[in-house]
């Protein structure tokens, strides 16, 4: 019997929700390791002071100021161990990092991947907003048919470690944009970027939001 726990952290400094994830991830690991199966899985909802996250693949002249002025605005900036380039978090993100043992689940990491991916499309579809993949890019993205018009909505970007998952995917719902300016988004010059709010002209309900992607996630596994 498969159990996926959810909690939500609410605004959470990025460093310190890293931390737990690392405690549940080794957790998880550990007992794969000594012969105990995973029943209880973890999906963790959060929002992140403004910060940036460079990918171990990512390349750092990918930020575009420098760290004082970093600094002076207020922003971290964190190496860390997922795939991807550099992401941005910030208010307004529902940030979710599910940390599962994929063999429990009988999936690899390529179906992982595409069921987050799925589970944030029906979400967007849910308010109205038809999202999809961009072929060579990782995440969720509008019009991606269409190359001048093109503009990411979801990061995604995970780490797993014999088929034990963590870090995951942020979805920009009433996310201030601005701060994307002072980045190339995972790696990207000529790609734009967009949040819910953006798209629908309004104020969107993050706790409904928060709702129906867990529902979505859930439901996939």
């Amino acid at each position: 019997m498969k159990t996926i726990e959810f909690e939500d952290l609410g605004l959470i400094p990025y460093k310190k929700a890293w931390d737990y994830q690392l405690q549940l991830f080794n957790k998880l690991l550990r007992n794969k390791n000594t012969g105990f199966r995973n029943e209880i899985h973890h999906l963790v909802c959060c929002e992140h002071p403004h910060v940036f996250t460079l990918g171990k693949n990512g390349y750092e002249a990918n930020l575009l100021i420098n760290h004082q002025l970093l600094k002076d605005k207020g922003i971290d900036f964190y190496h860390i161990d997922r795939g991807g380039d550099i992401t941005y978090h910030g208010p307004g993100q529902q940030v979710v990092y599910p940390i599962f043992d994929l063999d429990e689940f009988g999936i690899n990491t390529r179906e992982y991947v595409n069921r987050l991916e799925e589970a944030v499309i029906q979400t967007l579809q849910d308010f109205s907003i038809r999202a999809g993949r961009l072929h060579g890019a990782a995440g969720i993205w509008l019009d991606a048919e269409i190359p001048d018009r093109t503009r990411k909505i979801c990061a995604v970007g995970v780490k797993s470690s014999e088929r034990v998952t963590m870090h995951g995917i942020a979805l920009n719902v009433n996310t201030d944009l601005s701060y994307f300016s002072y980045m190339n988004p995972c790696g990207f010059i000529d790609k734009g970027v967009t949040s819910m709010q953006k798209e629908l002209g309004k104020l969107i309900d993050f706790g409904e939001v928060q709702r129906v992607l867990r529902k979505e996630i859930i439901g996939m596994f």
